[in-house]
């Protein structure tokens, strides 16, 4: 079916501020954590707040949506969004400035249902390409977050790009109110228990979207691991800091925009969603692993590119094979275990790679990060080549 006039750009708008909260911090997280008094421990545990709040609320907020629809949960979780910026402006202490990203961190969990919601409204032939379009903002959402986080912090102080993000959000909610209809018609909901565990076993114990699944959790931990030990190799090695990192997010969030928002849907189309997710997978494989061994920083941002590139061809392959295996019903169950998978990754990657930097060093760690995005790899060269016959199936 056709997407209703500009409900595509809302859900778009929605991954976005999503993106931007999460890209927003990472790279001033040190320097406000520094600030609040916060040693290692601290920061680690406000950089897991926010995926492991994600964790637990896409997965609920998925089921949700399949029992009320997706227009409520989206509108309630922009409101919350706006809170949780509002909160972080104002902290004035390390336990608000926590709550914050814990606030924020569960509104985000509102990405499955931003996901399911364009799964609703698409035909499986053009599924793929308007994830591929969503996708685009998480690539936007990484030239912004860092951006904002890097120069508007640095111009306007802690409190500004969150005041930005604030009010992005609660005009995210006013258009939402106006113009973004209910995608989910009654007879398509399903009521399940909230926590239930039962669907995420199941769906893993599938031989249809077991592997699918597990690429989604190794994947998350190598690359949450390797944006984690990043920053501590260019500080010690060009003496970066976060406006250095800021610059190389943008050119990871540029790339992401052109490659998922102008070329993912012509690669599809042509070669299809399962070889991209391997094409993808295996080329950030290469590109995390040869960080160790680089001298100069145009080498630096030369395979960057090349991880943006290839992590554009994972992320709406991802979500497109997911919509694809799971039943129609399902979506939002499916796609909302699927990222809960992929926030729990981020909860751990940066504690299990920058375990092992500190243990060995950047060689070490970046090929640690290398070998868990193969293991993805090879998950994804096992997954099926789809169907329309339900993920149970």
């Amino acid at each position: 079916m056709n997407a209703p006039r500009g409900s595509l750009g809302v859900v778009f708008l929605t991954i976005l501020i999503d993106l931007v909260g999460f890209g927003i911090i990472i790279p001033i997280l040190p320097f406000v954590a520094r600030d609040f008094g916060a040693g290692g421990l601290g920061l680690g545990v406000l950089m897991g707040a926010f995926s492991g709040m994600q964790f637990v609320a896409t997965t609920v907020l998925g089921r949700i949506s399949d029992r009320v629809g997706r227009r409520p949960v989206l509108l309630a979780t922009m409101l919350i969004n706006a809170a949780g910026y509002l909160l972080f402006a104002a902290a004035r202490t390390y336990p608000l400035l926590l709550l914050a990203r814990l606030v924020s961190g569960f509104a985000s969990g509102n990405i499955s249902v931003a996901q399911a919601y364009v799964a609703d409204i698409s035909s499986p032939a053009e599924r793929s390409k308007k994830l591929g379009i969503l996708g685009a903002a998480f690539g936007i959402g990484f030239v912004v977050g860092p951006a904002l986080g890097g120069f508007a912090g640095h111009y306007g102080g802690r409190a500004a790009p969150a005041l930005v993000a604030a009010g992005l959000s609660l005009l995210n909610l006013v258009i939402g109110w106006r113009i973004l209809p209910e995608s989910l018609h009654r007879e398509r909901r399903s009521a399940r228990a909230l926590l239930d565990v039962t669907r995420t076993r199941e769906a893993l114990q599938s031989p249809r979207l077991r592997p699918l699944l597990l690429v989604w959790i190794f994947a998350a931990v190598s690359f949450t691991g390797y944006t984690a030990i990043l920053p501590l190799h260019t500080a010690r090695v060009w003496s970066w800091g976060a406006r250095e990192l800021a610059g190389l997010f943008t050119v990871i969030g540029l790339v992401a925009a052109i490659v998922q928002g102008w070329a993912f849907g012509r690669l599809a189309k042509r070669w299809g969603d399962r070889r991209l997710l391997i094409a993808g997978t295996f080329g950030m494989v290469l590109a995390i692993g040869v960080i160790p061994y680089l001298a100069r920083v145009p080498a630096l941002y030369a395979w960057t590119v090349v991880l943006a590139f290839g992590n554009s061809l994972f992320s709406p392959a991802a979500m497109g094979m997911v919509s694809v295996l799971a039943g129609p019903e399902e979506q939002g169950t499916m796609l909302g275990v699927a990222q809960s998978l992929a926030a729990l990754g981020r909860m751990t990657g940066p504690e299990v790679i920058g375990a092992a930097y500190d243990a060995a060093g950047a060689t070490v760690g970046f090929l640690a990060a290398a070998a868990l995005m193969a293991v993805a790899g090879g998950f994804a060269a096992r997954v099926p080549k789809g169907g329309e016959d339900g993920w149970g199936g």
